[in-house]
């Protein structure tokens, strides 16, 4: 396990960086991973991650389509919000654990 600073915290992340506790998660975090992954989160972006992170607290399955059919974003914008691998690079954002769907 390693430790990368976000927002002047240490947090303790996995080897693809997806945070291991998530109580180390915070909006400034998630804005600081964000920034690393090339992004500037807008309040749809921020949405999403809303989402994610409730959807996870429940311990729900998180596909693709569940995001696109969530009534926040289709799958096509999704796609622009998080370009590349968008559950992937959102999960990491959301501080929640890589969903099982992701490669």
């Amino acid at each position: 396990m390693a430790t990368r600073n976000y927002a002047g915290l240490a947090v303790e992340v996995n080897e693809e960086g997806f945070l291991t506790n998530a109580a180390q998660w915070s909006k400034d975090v998630a804005l600081a991973i964000a920034k690393e992954e090339g992004l500037a989160l807008t309040p749809k972006h921020l949405e999403v991650i809303d989402y994610l992170r409730a959807r996870s607290q429940n311990g729900e399955t998180l596909t693709l389509r569940s995001v696109g059919n969530s009534g926040i974003v289709d799958t096509k914008a999704f796609y622009e919000l998080f370009p590349g691998a968008p559950l992937k690079r959102a999960a990491r954002i959301a501080g929640i654990p890589k969903p099982a769907s992701c490669v």
